[in-house]
């Protein structure tokens, strides 16, 4: 059974090049009693895999006249899931070769996913890197793929998602009046978002520390923070755990540049706040439905307590004007772009990702009950977002067990101190709990 991609799918699937693969991460460390427990998990991931009909499923390019340009999704005939579970050497570094990993494109032919099974030098813990194709899946369904390899687990029933009618080939010509206002409004509402787009251009300078030429290069970095930290400062600041959460990322990138010399003075870089529109608990969680926010991140501000006040206030006047307006909404454009379009303008759209935002700083929901393999529980995941075409630096989001995990994505050689500035996400809370002591 075939399955068209939504238009934002088929633009990511259309975006890709070597340099800037579209796929999203997730290393998630476990540990173990066993200096085989990565191999067992190995096996455990390659049989699970094969009944999961999620992980079976490719994308093809179709060009029959009436979906020109556009693609589906369709089970592989040929699937093998030991093309896509791995087993490494032992690795010291967790984070270091989850860096190298990235870097790689997903195969194009096969079902877009990969499963990396990384032993640990210390004999008592293992990891797994998952990737995943944004086209195949968003953060949440790429936890839900990934949940279905992993030991069971007692979830709620997902609620049945209603049969849509069949579509006629030509509108009712009475619904025609509805269908031009609703065109009308459509088209509004893509001005409306293509005037916000190019204010945002304007304004503060950025730093070419968040931009680079692409060299496909990849390096990760990984920082824990304890939640009840976060939590500490939401309830003296106010605001959402979220509104701490990036300010965390403004204050880090202050002290980052200031340390390596490149300076925050006048530096706001815009950070693009990607948000959900699908409702979790659907039957078939298929296809992204993203909007976003835009908001400049106040780096320039010497004070912690101010970049926290002022990412709040941002954040406040985004969810009042709601997701589907302003520039943050541009991904929904895709939804009124055809297929072909896709096609021939996405290594167009790919490049004008660098006039739209600087940083990429998302958030991907977990659940809040313990992950396992193999009866081995899972201690640490870190979130990978991809890095889109100009950018050098993408920050991902989770919170796992009472505890925040950072993930950062950087280019490696626009970025070669990618630890410097996970150290100062650790630093930056720290000091956001000292600015709010009595």
């Amino acid at each position: 059974m075939t399955d068209p991609l939504a238009p934002l799918d088929l633009a990511f699937w259309n975006i890709e090049t070597a340099e800037h693969p579209m796929h999203l991460g997730a290393l998630g460390v476990f540990t173990s009693h066993s200096p085989t427990a990565g191999a067992h998990a190995a096996d455990l991931l390659a049989a699970r895999a094969a009944a999961v009909p999620g992980l079976r499923m490719r994308i093809r390019d179709v060009w029959r006249p009436s979906a020109l340009g556009g693609a589906v999704r369709e089970p592989a005939p040929d699937f093998d899931p030991l093309d896509h579970v791995r087993l490494h050497e032992a690795t010291p570094d967790f984070q270091a070769a989850a860096g190298r990993l990235m870097e790689r494109p997903l195969e194009r032919d096969r079902p877009p996913w990969e499963a990396h099974v990384l032993p640990g030098e210390d004999g008592v813990s293992f990891a797994v890197l998952f990737k995943f194709h944004h086209a195949l899946a968003d953060g949440l369904r790429a936890l839900t793929l990934a949940a279905a390899v992993l030991d069971p687990m007692d979830l709620p029933a997902p609620r049945p998602r209603p049969a849509e009618p069949p579509r006629a080939l030509l509108p009712d010509v009475r619904r025609l009046p509805d269908l031009v206002r609703g065109a009308l409004s459509d088209v509004g509402r893509a001005l409306d978002i293509g005037a916000s787009v190019a204010v945002s251009t304007l304004g503060m300078r950025t730093t070419r520390a968040l931009s680079a030429e692409p060299t496909g290069t990849r390096r990760t970095a990984g920082v824990v923070v304890d939640l009840d930290d976060v939590h500490r400062v939401r309830k003296v600041v106010g605001g959402t755990v979220n509104d701490v959460l990036i300010a965390v990322v403004a204050g880090a990138l202050r002290r980052w540049l200031d340390e390596r010399g490149d300076g925050s003075d006048g530096v706001a870089p815009r950070a693009l706040i990607p948000v959900s529109k699908r409702r979790p608990r659907t039957a078939h969680p298929q296809g992204n439905r993203l909007s976003g926010y835009l908001m400049r991140l106040p780096v320039d501000d010497p004070d912690p307590l101010r970049r926290l006040a002022a990412v709040r206030a941002a954040m406040d006047r985004n969810k009042d004007a709601g997701p589907n307006r302003g520039a943050g909404a541009v991904a929904l454009l895709a939804d009124h772009v055809p297929a072909l379009g896709h096609r021939i303008g996405g290594p167009l759209a790919a490049q004008a990702a660098r006039l739209w935002f600087d940083i990429l700083v998302t958030s991907v929901p977990l659940p809040s009950f313990g992950l396992k393999l193999g009866g081995n529980p899972v201690t640490e995941v870190f979130p990978y977002a991809p890095l889109a075409a100009g950018q050098s630096l993408a920050v991902a989001v989770s919170t796992y067990r009472g505890r925040v995990h950072y993930g950062l994505v950087a280019d490696a050689e626009a970025v070669p101190d990618l630890d410097r500035l996970a150290r100062a996400v650790t630093a930056e809370v720290e000091t956001l709990i000292t600015a709010c002591a009595p």
